[in-house]
C-alpha cells in the first residue's frame, strides 16, 4: 500500500517539480536545461557499446568532489569500463564537468518514477550502480533489483535523526534498504543504524572524503592570493547557507580586529549577489574574487599580476566554483558553514587536509563522527553561537602557537584516516563482470 501511495504521489509531484525547476532557473539557468533527463530521456550510449558501465550518482557539489578519488581509482582499476556520473543539481553537474571533462558520461538522475527509472536503465545499461552517502530512492532500488543491476550505497552515512525518521516506516524501510547489493558505511555507528533499517552486507570502510586532496595548482593559487592580501588576519567562512551569513557577519563584528579579512564563500552560486547585498547592508567593504583576481589559472601573485587587495576591504566574496581548497590555503582559520543553523553541517575534512585549524557550529548531525574525531584530535573547535565564534576567532588569532599546533593536528588527522578509496574499490571490483 505504501509503495502504491508513493508512486501515485510522484505523478502529482512531477509537474510541480518541473515548475520548481523553472522557478529556480531564474537564479541558476542550469535548472531549465536537460529536463528530459529527469524523466529518463537521455542520449545514452550507442547500442554497439558493450563496455562495462559503472554508474556513480553524486547528488550535488559535495558528493561529486567526494567521488573524485573513487572515480579516478575505478578508471585505473578497470580502464576498459565507462563511467556515468549522474546528479540532481546543476552545480553538481558543473563540478563534474570541471573535474572530469569528457572522461565521463553524464546525465541527471531521473525522478523516482517507475517508467522514468526503467527508461534510464535501458538507455545506459549499467553493470554496477553506486549512490553516494544518503541517496535512497525506493523505486530506483526496486528497478535496479529487477534489472539485475547491483546497486551499492557507497560512503554511506545515517545520522541518528535520519534513522529515527526512517524507522517510523517499519517493514517498508527494511524492504528498501534490503534492496542494496552492498552498503559501504563511513563508521561503525552508520553501519549499525543502516543494518537496523534492513541493509544487508554492511561493511565499515571509512570516509572517502579523507582521500580528497587539494590539487597543487589550487593550493598555489591560494598562496598567491594570500601574498596579494598581505600580512593581516584572514579567516574563511566556507559553504555558508541561507540565513547563516548574517550570523557570520555578527561573529565578524564581535571579533574586534580592525584589519581582519573575512573570505565569505556561500555554498550555492545562485546566492552570490544576495550575499554581496548582505555584506554591503552591514556596512562592510566588499570585493568579489571574480573582480579582484579574474584569471582562474594564476600560479603565483608575481607572475599573474594579481593586484594587492586594498586594506580597506573587509570581506572578500568567494564567488567562484571549485576553488574552496584555494580559499582554505589563503586563510589562517576556517569556519565550516551549515552548522550555526540546524542544517547538519558541511565537510570539514578538506580544510583539515590543507592544514587549516577548523571552527564549526553546534549543528553537525550530518558529520557527527568526523566532527567529534577532529575535535578530539585537536584539529577543530566547536562553538555554540555567533558570539562564541567571535570569541574563538579572537583567541586563536591572538595565540599563534596554538593556531599552528591546531593546523599540524588537522593535517595529521586527515592523513591518519585515508584509505577508504582503496578498500571501496576492492569491494566494487568483485561486483563487476571480469574484464577481457
Amino acid at each position: 500500500m505504501l509503495r502504491a501511495i508513493y508512486h501515485a504521489l510522484w505523478w502529482i509531484i512531477a509537474p510541480l517539480a518541473v515548475l520548481r525547476l523553472l522557478i529556480r532557473s531564474r537564479k541558476e539557468r542550469g535548472y531549465r536545461e536537460h529536463i528530459g533527463e529527469r524523466f529518463g530521456y537521455s542520449r545514452g550510449r550507442l547500442p554497439e557499446d558493450d563496455a562495462p558501465l559503472i554508474w556513480v550518482h553524486a547528488v550535488s557539489v559535495g558528493e561529486t568532489r567526494a567521488a573524485q578519488p573513487l572515480i579516478d581509482a575505478l578508471m585505473k582499476a578497470r580502464p576498459d569500463a565507462r563511467i556515468l556520473l549522474t546528479h540532481m543539481t546543476p552545480s553538481g553537474r558543473a563540478t563534474g564537468e570541471q573535474i572530469f571533462g569528457d572522461r565521463v558520461l553524464r546525465s541527471y538522475l531521473p525522478y523516482d518514477m517507475p517508467h522514468a527509472v526503467r527508461r534510464f536503465l535501458r538507455t545506459w545499461r549499467p553493470s554496477l550502480g553506486l549512490v553516494m552517502e544518503t541517496e535512497v530512492w525506493p523505486t530506483l532500488i526496486d528497478e535496479c533489483r529487477r534489472a539485475d543491476v547491483p546497486l551499492v550505497l557507497t560512503n554511506a552515512r545515517m545520522s541518528a535523526r535520519s534513522y529515527k525518521r526512517a524507522a517510523k516506516f517499519g517493514s517498508a524501510t527494511k524492504d528498501v534498504f534490503g534492496g542494496f547489493a552492498r552498503v559501504l558505511a563511513q563508521s561503525p555507528s552508520d553501519a549499525e543504524r543502516l543494518t537496523a533499517l534492513g541493509a544487508r552486507n554492511a561493511a565499515v570502510l571509512g570516509n572517502l572524503k579523507f582521500d580528497m586532496s587539494t590539487p597543487p595548482e589550487l593550493a598555489a593559487r591560494g598562496h598567491a592570493w594570500r601574498a596579494a592580501i598581505g600580512a593581516r588576519p584572514v579567516w574563511v567562512a566556507a559553504s555558508t547557507r541561507e540565513g547563516e551569513e548574517e550570523l557570520v557577519l555578527q561573529a565578524f563584528a564581535a571579533l574586534g580586529i580592525d584589519n581582519a579579512l573575512l573570505i565569505l564563500v556561500p555554498r550555492h552560486p545562485q546566492r552570490f549577489n544576495e550575499v554581496a547585498g548582505l555584506v554591503e547592508k552591514a556596512g562592510l567593504r566588499l570585493e568579489r574574487r571574480s573582480a579582484w583576481a579574474p584569471d582562474a589559472n594564476v600560479a603565483s601573485a608575481a607572475s599573474s599580476g594579481v593586484p594587492a587587495l586594498p586594506a580597506r576591504v573587509n570581506v572578500l566574496l568567494g564567488d567562484s566554483m571549485g576553488e574552496l581548497g584555494a580559499y582554505y590555503a589563503a586563510s589562517d582559520l576556517a569556519f565550516i558553514g551549515g552548522s550555526l543553523l540546524p542544517l547538519g553541517g558541511q565537510n570539514l575534512i578538506e580544510a583539515c587536509a590543507v592544514g587549516v585549524p577548523v571552527l564549526i557550529g553546534p549543528h553537525v548531525f550530518n558529520f557527527t563522527q568526523a566532527t567529534a574525531d577532529a575535535v578530539a584530535a585537536g584539529a577543530a573547535v566547536q562553538v555554540k553561537d555567533p558570539a562564541d565564534l567571535g570569541r574563538a576567532l579572537r583567541e586563536l588569532f591572538g595565540d599563534k602557537a596554538r593556531r599552528l599546533a591546531m593546523g599540524g593536528a588537522a593535517s595529521a588527522f586527515a592523513a591518519r584516516h585515508r584509505g577508504a578509496t582503496t578498500r571501496t574499490v576492492d569491494v566494487l571490483m568483485a561486483l563487476l563482470p571480469e574484464g577481457e
